[in-house]
């Protein structure tokens, strides 16, 4: 076999790698989740269960929002608050699923934090006014981990912080988890936003 057709060969190979090994550990991930939230509920028929655990949620997003039924889950609410531990495990779920699919998102400012002269990191601003412990001069800032779905959480001088415009946060993220390999595309309708304290404009180019 000559050395053009084992070359010819191994890129058959790394481009065959390329594609399947994301799409069957998507598809892995993905098949473990539905299996498990299949589980939930005990029942015979595959996708039942999956499909009761939809309604279920489904309706009890409908009962939260029907005035007579919304103070019941409200007293629930408080009655898991009052017991130690588990109040600090149930807001910080809550609060993290509020971050991603609440009215009050928290990971859609992306932002450049200026660490050095010639070093600048990518995060996200998870909050703007920190006066309750007395540092007005500081805001939340969220770092995730490349190839990780961890992150830290630090606190930065606002002039260290510009928000980005131009991008969407969606791929904003994509890029810091592939370490910077996701590609950032132009985003096409910027909207300026200003924060108090830290008058910023959009800018034409990153």
């Amino acid at each position: 076999m000559s050395s053009f057709t084992s070359k010819r060969l191994l890129g058959y190979f790394l481009r065959g790698l390329l594609f399947v090994v994301p799409f069957f550990l998507t598809a892995y991930i993905i098949i473990l989740t539905v299996q498990f939230l299949d589980n939930i509920i005990p029942v015979n028929i595959p996708g039942l269960g999956i499909l009761v655990m939809l309604v279920f949620i489904t309706l009890v997003g409908y009962l939260t929002s029907i005035f007579i039924t919304k103070s019941i889950f409200e007293e629930l609410e408080k009655l898991v608050f009052k017991i130690p531990l588990v109040n600090i495990l149930y807001t910080s779920i809550k609060d993290l699923m509020s971050a991603f699919v609440g009215d009050k998102k928290k990971f859609n400012t992306p932002i450049v934090v200026k660490l050095s002269d010639n070093m600048s990191r990518l995060g996200f601003m998870t909050q703007d006014d920190l006066k309750v412990i007395g540092q007005e001069e500081l805001v939340a800032v969220y770092f995730p981990h490349s190839y990780n779905f961890s992150g830290n959480l630090y606190l930065v001088p606002r002039k260290n912080v510009e928000k980005l415009y131009n991008v969407n946060s969606t791929e904003v993220m994509k890029f810091i988890v592939s370490g910077g390999v996701s590609d950032l595309h132009y985003y096409k309708n910027p909207k300026a936003h200003k924060v108090e304290g830290m008058p910023i404009t959009p800018k034409d180019n990153l």
